[in-house]
């Protein structure tokens, strides 16, 4: 049999991932079939607690913020070649960054210094902590998967220490900074609205959500419409390539991975600048790993990872919705709905590559056929 044919463009970017998505919704409502309840109807409750109920497309918006950040991350370094998977110790290091900056300041400065002063902290944190591996790889040959989950492990590590020691709220037991002043939070979107007299329910998006949506673009900017982005892509084609061609590749390695910790450090805005309000233990909840399957279904570009992380949005915030709906359908059960959209996604993401472009090529086979048969009638 002879190779298929390479797969157009807009079937690789945008049918695969959706292929994807249903192969998982489908063995998903299969399981949901298997312990009694009806796949169609959970289906509909989780659209609805995602997108209809009140208040929860602001909770679908807040989830997918740090998706979109966690998955630029990881789009970034992938352009590079560089595999970084560990968006979560870099996130908590960029929590670490606005904490301390909003302790240190939130009673000298107003916030339309303090804010943007804090959401700079959490990308140069965790842009420091992106860079040692990207150091170690590009100057030790240190693997660049091995050094990102130790140092996902070292942040996590300092976290306990800072928050259950020197820097935990005198007379609180709980892990967690003290709270920040009114000049350290972030804006909620529901209160701009209702400011501008536009009726919306309460839900904790913030105005993260438009700093996520400027990254995409800068991301875009960066990658494609740069120079830098130009040595990016190159060292990620081939690194003996880049270096003939003059570029300096372990310089890029290292800038690489320090844009790639610094948007994953930039995660942490909207959750201590704008929900918690103050540094807790825990804040990242396994959002820098799912940002690695958000990047794979969204190609490493920032319109498919804006689209990825509103499904992963949808499947956080709708999958709630089904643990409280169904008696049946616990917590767990939802998350073995989120785990087989990641696998088809991610670990499967080019498991239907091969039938796809067979079928396509057999398609446009036989047009080219029929063309040539109604031509030659015509002639």
């Amino acid at each position: 049999m002879s190779p298929p044919p390479p797969l157009p463009r807009w079937a690789d970017v945008g049918l695969i991932p959706l292929i994807n998505v249903f192969a998982a919704l489908v063995v998903s409502g299969i399981v949901v079939a298997i312990i009694g309840e009806n796949p169609f109807e959970a289906m509909m409750v989780m659209i609805k607690g995602a997108f209809v109920y009140k208040g929860s497309l602001g909770y679908t918006l807040y989830y997918a913020t740090n998706f979109i950040f966690t998955g630029l991350a990881v789009a970034v370094a992938f352009h590079a070649m560089l595999f970084n998977i560990g968006g979560e110790g870099q996130a908590y290091l960029g929590g670490l960054g606005a904490g301390l900056t909003c302790l240190l300041l939130d009673s000298m400065l107003p916030a339309i210094l303090l804010v943007p002063l804090a959401i700079m902290a959490s990308a140069g944190f965790g842009a420091v902590w992106g860079a040692i591996p990207g150091y170690l790889q590009a100057k030790r040959g240190s693997h660049i998967v091995i050094t990102t989950i130790m140092f996902n492990f070292l942040a996590a590590s300092i976290m306990v220490w800072l928050l259950a020691g020197r820097l935990k709220a005198p007379g609180q037991m709980s892990p967690e900074t003290r709270s920040f002043s009114e000049n350290a939070e972030l804006p909620f979107i529901h209160d701009i609205a209702n400011a501008l007299g536009m009726e919306m329910a309460r839900s904790p998006l913030n105005l993260s959500f438009v700093v996520a949506l400027l990254a995409c673009v800068g991301v875009w900017v960066l990658i494609w419409r740069s120079r830098l982005g130009y040595a990016i892509r190159a060292t990620g084609h081939s690194t003996k390539a880049a270096e003939y061609a003059g570029i300096p590749v372990s310089t890029i390695i290292i800038v690489t991975m320090a844009i790639s910790g610094g948007l994953a450090g930039m995660m942490a805005i909207n959750e201590i600048l704008g929900v918690q309000h103050r540094t807790i233990l825990g804040f990242t909840s396994g959002y820098g790993f799912t940002g690695i399957a958000v990047a794979l279904m969204g190609r490493n570009h920032p319109v498919g990872i804006v689209l990825a992380s509103l499904l992963f949005g949808a499947l956080y915030q709708g999958g709630a919705e089904l643990d409280f709906e169904f008696s049946t359908i616990t917590r767990e059960m939802v998350l073995l709905i989120q785990g087989l959209i990641i696998l088809f996604s991610g670990g499967l993401a080019y498991m239907f590559n091969k039938p796809l472009a067979h079928l396509l090529g057999a398609l446009l086979s036989q047009r080219d056929r029929t063309s040539h048969t109604e031509a030659g009638q015509n002639g």
